[in-house]
């Protein structure tokens, strides 16, 4: 009786073993850093994971299966944008929530591809190349991707697009309340940097974006702030938004930006309060030198001035004067880019709409300084 029980743990134990073979054999687990997965933005690779805290920060994963998920830590809560088979359009697929230290999120479950490709079992089996894109701001935290697993295998995803724009701003790139009505206050839930005037104009063009922005933040002065305290010429090297070390290393990256766009101004000029002329475009001048260290004296910066403020523009104006450097343009918003009512969103922020309607006036701008022709297609 007793060799009948053991033999028939023996056996089980041999079952089980034999299972767990065969179900390691049919998953792959990769480093956050592995060479087939491809990141754009500001990223650090520490022992085979890959950290980045930047809003709009995104990557590109294909695999062959029927899941996907991914090992992931976060100093914050951080809301994340995620589509299937195709670009980074307005409407993401599903929306993504990534928390706590050391999690495993389903990105996408066997249910999510029924749903996609129904009884097509051709899409089924077929490779997918899914889209992963920080919504949230660097002040709502900063992950740290450690894995991806799949029940099949992973290829690798498309290598970033020949053109690239960094878009250096404050609250408006980073899209506060792009999801949100006129009547309510900030949520991290409700900031969307895809659809962002940002978003928008890359997507237009074919281009990649590099988002280095943070709400409330300025030349000089931050919202309701006091003169150089963690202003963007002092964060502009950052890998990480509000962390001094490491310094960005523009040469280590295979994204060369072909043309920068700042939009800063807003805050510096918040409350009441405004900064003298003289310390504005000093200030100015430094984050231009820093653009022109990065990338060349040849880098063509466009310099947008805030909705309908003829002082800064002013400003922005001498600043480019002053600095001596080649390649700087400057344009205005003016008073109607976008409606005080209908297009927009949190605290007397653009919704998407509005964002729309500020694209509209980039995009002429950095057509003529790049070259890249404008075509018969929509901004969206």
């Amino acid at each position: 009786m007793f060799e009948r029980i053991a033999m028939s743990k023996y056996l089980l134990t041999i079952i089980s073993a034999l299972f767990l073979i065969q179900t390691a054999a049919l998953c792959e687990v990769v480093p956050g850093a592995d060479g087939r997965i491809t990141y754009i933005g500001r990223t650090a690779v520490i022992d085979g994971s890959v950290s980045f805290d930047w809003t709009g920060t995104y990557l590109k994963v294909r695999f062959q299966g029927a899941s996907l998920e991914m090992r992931v830590s976060d100093t914050g809560k951080n809301y994340y944008n995620v589509w299937l088979d195709g670009n980074m359009a307005s409407k993401p697929d599903k929306v993504l929530k990534v928390t706590g230290a050391d999690t495993t999120i389903t990105v996408l479950s066997p249910a999510d591809l029924q749903a996609r490709f129904g009884k097509d079992k051709k899409a089924l089996k077929a490779p997918h190349q899914v889209i992963l894109q920080k919504r949230t701001e660097g002040s709502q935290g900063r992950t740290t991707i450690k894995e991806f697993i799949t029940d099949g295998t992973f290829m690798a995803a498309d290598k970033p697009s020949g053109r690239v724009i960094e878009f250096i701003g404050d609250s408006y790139t980073c899209g506060y309340g792009t999801e949100a009505s006129n009547t309510e206050h900030f949520s991290p839930e409700t900031e969307n940097q895809n659809l962002t005037y940002a978003c928008a104009t890359a997507r237009y063009f074919g281009a990649e974006q590099v988002v280095i922005a943070h709400s409330g933040i300025g030349i000089v002065r931050n919202y309701n702030g006091k003169l150089n305290e963690g202003n963007m010429p002092g964060r502009y090297q950052h890998v990480f938004d509000a962390q001094d070390a490491p310094k960005w290393d523009p040469n280590v990256s295979p994204l060369k930006p072909a043309i920068t766009v700042i939009y800063l101004g807003t805050n510096d000029f918040s409350t009441r309060m405004q900064p003298a002329e003289r310390a504005f475009t000093a200030a100015y001048i430094n984050l231009l030198k820093q653009i022109k260290e990065f990338y060349g004296d040849g880098h063509p910066v466009l310099c947008m001035a805030p909705k309908h403020d003829i002082l800064q523009l002013r400003y922005i104006m001498e600043a480019a004067k002053a600095s001596g450097l080649g390649g700087i343009h400057v344009m205005g918003l003016g008073a109607s880019v976008h409606n005080d009512t209908t297009d927009m969103g949190a605290d007397g922020h653009p919704n998407y709409n509005g964002h729309l309607k500020i694209a509209h006036s980039v995009i002429p701008y950095i057509s003529t300084i790049t070259g890249w022709e404008m075509m018969d297609s929509p901004v969206k």
